[in-house]
């Protein structure tokens, strides 16, 4: 592993990043070694193979990245940053840490946490946390919590420190339990303080914006065990916890555990609740089957539970959002064995089959058509289908039947195409787009165009088809912007693993999206007429590039 200089530069970092990307496209030995040793795409491959992948800049920087031992370009870039704060501002460094060991709604932010950058940091100053015992419990340090303990024994249940957490959550929410070296030492810290008495339902109020550390949330309490099962995802926290008597059912836990069935379950046989957690709506956005027949099996599990909050709300029932997002047969038979009614109506009064079909799910409707009797389809619903399902010559039939399709269909029928484009089905926009579907109409969970979604992903592809197809930068969605906010968020958030989001800009600007210019406060934004926004590195040199 190559060692960071004493100062680390990202502006050099970044530098050296597309100088690697330079000699790749090149074909450079050197470059295809390096990036065969470190790119995960690109491990195993031939020279030959490698080149084929296309690669671009994000991809530089994360094998940058992985040869100075960090898991991410952001997470190195957290680290550069804590880093030349420490030697200018002790109590700022001291600050920037705790918002790379905590999520942003303990720290204030908006941010993800970064623990290999939180580590990294304490490996180069061991000093950073000595004599305090809520930094202490950040780490894990057994021997500054069992001295202060000695010393102060109140201090157990009272909140300190640069966050102001009680030490349970302190240590409970830091995501330095999701790497090894760290876990057993914050285990032994947890036993410490329950042992010493401390209340196992330590909770501090949400941080998250518009609420601050100053000023927490008083309707959203964070407890301890939400930080173990909730975002650590750790059984062994989980139980220790839930044995020393923490509440089960905090509003939170249970919701936010699902993407670790082993926590999941230590909550159920605590007697955590399914019923009100909208649990059964979460676990199905997640797609795991196995956390699904856990939540079905509780004793008090609904399986026609009504949802409580949007946009969940809207669809009634857990089946019809299973379909919704598109879940397999055996999400559905799973539901369906446990009692779900195979004849719920959506509010509309769409039914469970014809919802289905809605999706393009022909072998989930053919199940359900054999659980409750559904009468022929109208030639409206026969035409949806087969967009659906990316039959284009069927739906061209019908169309040549009916030539008012698809205009003549209703609101919630029109807003399949977005839905359909959330849900990543290119070959169903394709057809719909070719037959005519107004191609702004909004739809999904963020009331957002087609256009919008496909960007959101990363689908550059379909972003060129939309855009070529009368599709406008200018669409709006319903966080009150436009595109642009759209591919500033996907690019700098990137929620699809090989999401191209530099082609999307390539695509928008190539059909009229303005490419902005640099800031002039020297910042790496991009001002526009009506505002500045904030883009991935990729994304910026491109828009930067093309308005020079």
């Amino acid at each position: 592993m190559k060692q960071l200089p004493n100062r680390p530069n990202l502006d050099l970092l970044k530098k050296q990043a597309k100088e690697l990307l330079a000699d790749y496209k090149r074909g450079d030995p050197d470059a295809l070694e390096r990036l065969r040793n470190a790119l995960p795409a690109a491990m195993g491959k031939s020279d030959q193979a490698i080149k084929s992948l296309a690669l671009r800049l994000h991809d530089a920087q994360s094998c940058l990245a992985r040869d100075y031992g960090f898991p991410s370009w952001s997470d190195m870039s957290s680290f550069v940053a804590a880093q030349r704060a420490y030697r200018t501002d002790r109590a700022g460094s001291i600050r920037n840490w705790v918002g790379l060991v905590y999520a942003g709604d303990i720290s204030g932010g908006t941010n993800r946490a970064s623990p290999a950058a939180a580590a990294r940091m304490v490996e180069e100053h061991p000093d950073l946390v000595a004599g305090d015992p809520y930094l202490a419990c950040a780490v894990g340090n057994e021997a500054i919590l069992r001295g202060f303990t000695e010393r102060d024994p109140g201090w157990i249940n009272r909140p300190g420190g640069p966050l102001n957490l009680p030490p349970l959550v302190a240590v409970a929410h830091s995501s330095l339990l999701r790497l090894p070296r760290f876990r057993e030492p914050l285990h032994a810290c947890a036993e410490l303080l329950l042992e010493a008495g401390a209340e196992p339902d330590q909770a501090v109020g949400s941080r998250w914006p518009p609420a601050s550390v100053e000023k927490p949330s008083e309707q959203f309490p964070l407890s301890a065990l939400y930080g173990a099962a909730g975002q650590n995802y750790d059984p062994v926290l989980t139980k220790l916890l839930l044995d020393a008597g923490a509440n089960p059912n905090d509003g939170e836990s249970l919701y936010h555990s699902l993407e670790n069935p082993d926590c999941t379950r230590l909550l159920l046989a605590a007697g955590a609740r399914v019923t009100g957690s909208n649990a059964l709506y979460r676990i199905l956005d997640l797609d795991s089957i196995e956390a699904l027949r856990l939540l079905l099996a509780a004793p008090d599990a609904n399986p026609n539970e009504g949802a409580t909050s949007q946009p969940t709300s809207d669809w009634g029932r857990p089946l019809l959002w299973a379909l919704r997002r598109r879940r397999s047969a055996a999400h559905i038979e799973a539901l369906l064995a446990a009692g779900a009614d195979a004849a719920v109506r959506t509010p509309d009064g769409a039914s469970a089959y014809l919802i289905a079909l809605r999706f393009g799910l022909t072998d989930v409707a053919a199940l359900l058509r054999r659980w409750a009797d559904n009468g022929p389809l109208p030639d409206d619903e026969q035409f949806i289908a087969a967009c659906a399902a990316g039959d284009e010559a069927t739906a061209r039939r019908i169309k040549a039947q009916h030539p008012d399709l698809p205009h003549s269909l209703s609101d919630t029928q029109l807003r399949l195409l977005p839905e359909l484009a959330a849900q990543g089905c290119t070959e169903a926009v394709r057809a719909m787009v070719d037959l005519g579907w107004p191609i702004a109409v909004r739809g999904g969970d963020w009331d957002a165009s087609a256009l919008n979604h496909a960007v959101s992903r990363g689908h550059a592809d379909l972003t060129r088809f939309l855009l070529e197809n009368g599709a406008n930068w200018k669409e709006q969605h319903g966080f009150g912007g436009d595109v642009r906010g759209t591919l500033g968020w996907g690019s700098v958030n990137e929620p699809e693993a090989n999401g191209d989001w530099l082609g999307c800009a390539e695509a928008l600007v190539a059909h009229g999206m303005p490419s902005g210019r640099p800031d002039p406060n020297g910042t790496r934004n991009v001002v526009f007429e009506d505002r500045t926004m904030v883009f991935s590195d990729e994304v910026t040199d491109f828009l930067l590039s093309a308005a020079a």
